[in-house]
């Protein structure tokens, strides 16, 4: 399995900025995207935002032109820059790698989560 280390939530208020980093350890041949999601309780998980191993960057409508995701393959590390934060940013945001374990072997695998909360 694929180890996903979340690090740099916490507590901001609205209009601050965070960022969150996601460092991928462990076996594997070579990763594909890395993204964050986020889930409100009792919700599904949502995507925010994937980069591609080319920089391909995919946001969603609501963080768009206010979050910017980032990567650094050499260290297979992903950053999501958060500005101009909003109350209704508040979730759990979750790390997320897709990639070859081994040749023909894929994997698809979650960091623990981490909570982001933007008080109004």
């Amino acid at each position: 399995q694929v180890q996903l280390v979340e690090s740099g939530g916490g507590l901001v208020q609205a209009g601050g900025s965070l960022r969150l980093s996601c460092a991928a350890s462990g076996r594997f041949f070579s990763i594909n995207t890395m993204g964050w999601y986020r889930q409100d309780p009792g919700k599904q998980r949502d995507l925010v935002a994937d980069i591609t191993s080319g920089g391909s960057a995919k946001y969603a409508d609501s963080v768009r032109g206010r979050f910017t995701i980032s990567r650094d393959n050499a260290k297979n590390i992903v950053y999501l820059q958060m500005n101009s934060l909003k109350p209704e940013d508040t979730a759990v945001y979750y790390c997320n790698a897709e990639g070859w374990r081994a040749w023909g072997i894929r994997f698809n695998d979650w960091g623990q989560g981490i909570q982001v909360t933007v008080s109004s």
